[in-house]
């Protein structure tokens, strides 16, 4: 199914069901993060081993707050400033993070931290408002093969497997870069 709807494509998601998405830069895959069948799906339409985790997309800072408890105020500030006051032609960012309880231990993969980006998106912004908070967020092409840059390609990669939420990209021409906000690593320039 296709729709338009930011409001609709929620629903679908609290239904277990899987969204195909325009993001900053490539299309992405999207699931309810709290349910396991859905998550699964989205790994068996990738061929992505669980090991690697994924990413939590979110459309507003209140809804990962929890997740910035653990850092240090300088770091928090950083990682606020980094989604806050970003052009929509500049790369987003994908912070590491703490894990806390509320984090589905499939989320992580074999990682002790939960990568998180809050958006700027609009579509995106709309539609983790619409569904109540963040959601998975994975490139939309199978293992081994380039992110799907529109909606076409990303239906080329899964026909009919999944839901489309039309839309287009943001400006950014790059994936988000990933930090580690414990140790300043860069896992993704």
């Amino acid at each position: 199914m296709i729709t338009s709807s930011t409001s609709e494509a929620a629903q679908l998601l609290k239904q277990g069901q899987v969204l195909a998405y325009p993001t900053e830069a490539v299309w992405g895959l999207g699931c309810d993060p709290f349910n396991e069948q859905a998550f699964q799906n989205i790994l068996e339409l990738k061929h992505r081993p669980i090991e690697k985790g994924v990413i939590l997309l979110a459309g507003h800072l209140n809804q990962v707050e929890h997740l910035l408890h653990r850092l240090s105020a300088e770091i928090r500030q950083q990682v606020i400033a980094s989604w806050s006051n970003r052009q929509p032609t500049e790369r987003a960012t994908t912070w590491l993070l703490p894990a806390d309880e509320q984090i589905p231990t499939w989320i992580k993969g074999q990682h002790p931290l939960v990568a998180v980006r809050v958006t700027t998106h609009p579509l995106c912004v709309e539609l983790c408002n619409h569904f109540g908070g963040f959601i998975v967020s994975t490139s939309a092409n199978p293992a081994g093969l380039n992110p799907a840059q529109s909606l076409h390609e990303t239906e080329n990669y899964f026909g009919n497997s999944l839901n489309y939420l039309e839309g287009e990209l943001g400006l950014s021409q790059q994936p988000s870069r990933i930090l580690n906000a414990l140790t300043g690593e860069v896992i993704r320039a």
